[in-house]
């Protein structure tokens, strides 16, 4: 059996780590941890919508005082088989990131597996790994260094959501501040469901339309694969000045939706997809205030491509995007936990050919509630689109039995016109059962 290069390098490291440390015992200082979860939801109207197990096992070893290796894998399989139908294509992956199937609806891959060590005063992460830009829930502004797997659309955190990347990360500490410099070659982007899984896209937002009864044909997937020419960048520099968290973000990279153009021919509509290179510049700040934490990201991102009315022109349109996020947290009640936030997306282009409105706006709500000495936390997200009108409430009780073992329910329920991002899962809503072992 062949394995893929990513399952090598992860041996390399895992082998690197004992024979450097053969000599001072490394086994002594072997760590090997992890959790398994089965997952359960059920859609309101009665139907499995996934039964799955996830078994994530995770390695860690000290080669020296200032070194360590971590290996993280995942092994998931879901008797339904209705969120990815089938193998997966992950033709969105590199192949240093793909997952090995092994059979329909069972894949495992190596989730994480860096080395962690100091050099020169500076902190380096080299290997497969999430880089976190923000701290937003629910949604996005700065947050787009790792692209992301929407086999059930947001509903996952995005800690697990996320995909990790091949990357080099390095924090330099300069005076008062940390300098992060960041290069990922790993040229993987957003898993996005096949028509048919669960929670495919059908939103005029993001599938482009056509009319009725032309002959379509597709273009193969142009993606990039040179893992130098077509790295993506990151530079952060963050400070803690008078009372305030700031950081300044600035990012090089691929956006992780593909463009879909519709070009328009005498044969018909020919659909050409391609990956499209932007500029994203932003910062953060937080304060508190008390009992109140004031919280704000901003991003300005170039040359950006939304759906069109127009087909005649591609189905798209070309714009810059300005995004920020505006939240503030309270915590001064007993076992409480509040936050609210506000977003925009605004297009510099104008709305006259726009699919979405050229400003669009969405409201969250976070509360959560402690229980029985924080046994029990009882969580309300609400995502609520000002705009279109649509949205999700996520609903979750998460109950700690014992220190390994914790048990869960909750349930996602969607709202709004088909036409919307989130109503486009009106008839998706659904209660979730969990339990996760840890070891």
């Amino acid at each position: 059996m062949k394995f893929p290069c990513k399952y090598i390098i992860a041996a390399a490291l895992f082998g690197a780590a004992s024979q450097s440390g053969q000599a001072e015992g490394v086994f002594e200082s072997l760590d090997f941890t992890g959790t398994f979860e089965n997952r359960t939801a059920v859609a309101f109207s009665g139907n499995l919508q996934k039964s799955e197990f996830v078994f994530l096992p995770e390695v860690s070893i000290d080669l020296s005082a200032k070194s360590r290796v971590t290996i993280i894998g995942r092994l998931r399989g879901d008797v339904k088989d209705r969120l990815e139908p089938g193998p997966p294509a992950d033709c969105s992956r590199s192949g240093f990131s793909g997952r090995l199937t092994l059979g329909s609806g069972i894949d495992t891959e190596i989730r994480e597996a860096y080395l962690d060590t100091e050099i020169a005063g500076a902190y380096v992460r080299l290997g497969k790994q999430q880089i976190v830009w923000g701290q937003a829930d629910g949604l996005k502004v700065l947050d787009v260094l790792n692209p992301q797997s929407f086999r059930e659309f947001i509903l996952d955190d995005f800690e697990d959501s996320r995909i990790p990347l091949w990357s080099l990360n390095a924090e330099i500490p300069i005076s008062d501040y940390t300098l992060q410099l960041i290069w990922i070659p790993d040229t993987t982007y957003n898993d996005t469901p096949d028509r048919g899984a669960e929670y495919a896209f059908t939103s005029p937002l993001i599938v482009p339309t056509t009319t009725v009864d032309v002959p379509i044909s597709f273009v193969a997937l142009d993606k990039p694969s040179r893992g130098i020419e077509d790295s993506d960048i990151g530079v952060k520099l963050s400070a803690f000045l008078g009372g305030w968290d700031l950081s300044l973000n600035y990012a090089y990279h691929y956006q992780d939706n593909p463009v879909t153009r519709r070009n328009l021919s005498i044969a018909g509509v020919l659909i050409v997809q391609s990956y499209e290179r932007s500029h994203l510049a932003g910062g953060t700040f937080s304060n508190v205030f008390g009992d109140f934490t004031l919280r704000g990201e901003l991003g300005y991102s170039t040359n950006k491509y939304f759906q069109s009315k127009d087909v005649e022109f591609n189905g798209v349109v070309h714009s810059d995007e300005f995004s920020y996020v505006l939240g503030v947290d309270y915590a001064g009640f007993s076992d409480w936990f509040l936050s609210a936030q506000i977003f925009q997306s605004i297009l510099t282009n104008g709305p006259e050919k726009l699919v979405r409105s050229a400003t669009e706006s969405n409201f969250t709500l976070l509360v959560q509630r402690d229980f029985m000495n924080e046994a029990l936390k009882a969580e309300a997200l609400l995502i609520q689109s000002l705009t279109a009108g649509d949205g999700v409430l996520q609903l979750s009780l998460i109950y700690e039995w014992r220190s390994d073992i914790r048990l869960k329910a909750g349930a996602d329920i969607f709202y709004g016109k088909k036409a919307g991002l989130f109503g486009q899962y009106h008839d998706n809503d659904r209660m979730t059962f969990g339990i996760e072992v840890s070891f």
